[in-house]
């Protein structure tokens, strides 16, 4: 999908803004989300190749990846909190937990900043490659009896 993405130039052109989606386009950007319960599809990746079929820009389909991320992975960490939070903080302190989020907040700045700029010059081609190399690795070590499933 990543390939022919590329093949079709979707990854490459101008596209439609963010504050274009439309509760249709969020609903199959949703249904791709969940096909990163799949063992080795990521989640943001999903939502950013399924951005950019309803026909968002590059930078709106990462923009949209990234929030619903924010709003996922937040989910889940309020979750863990209510869970664990208490053993958490005994365990690290607040300091510590505090420069934890701090760290992953400006890393995952940083990383979406990096991708964007990567994409606008070179598309998904890297991507896809790579996803159809590890799978041929992956499978060749499996038919080897190499990995186990």
């Amino acid at each position: 999908a990543i390939l022919w993405l590329h093949s079709t130039g979707r990854d490459r052109r101008p596209g439609r803004a963010l504050t274009t989606l439309t509760a249709r386009d969020a609903l199959i950007i949703g249904f791709a989300q969940c096909l990163a319960m799949w063992p080795g599809t990521s989640r943001s990746f999903a939502t950013l190749v399924a951005g950019l079929l309803v026909g968002l820009s590059v930078e709106a389909a990462l923009e949209y990846s990234f929030l619903l991320g924010l709003v996922t992975l937040s989910a889940a960490t309020g979750y863990k909190l209510l869970k664990s939070g208490s053993v958490m903080l005994h365990a690290y302190g607040s300091f510590n937990l505090a420069v934890g989020f701090l760290a992953a907040a400006v890393s995952a700045v940083l990383a979406v900043r990096w991708m964007l700029s990567w994409l606008r010059g070179h598309g998904l081609q890297v991507f896809g490659v790579y996803r159809v190399l590890l799978a041929l690795v992956v499978g060749a070590l499996l038919v080897s009896g190499a990995l186990q499933p």
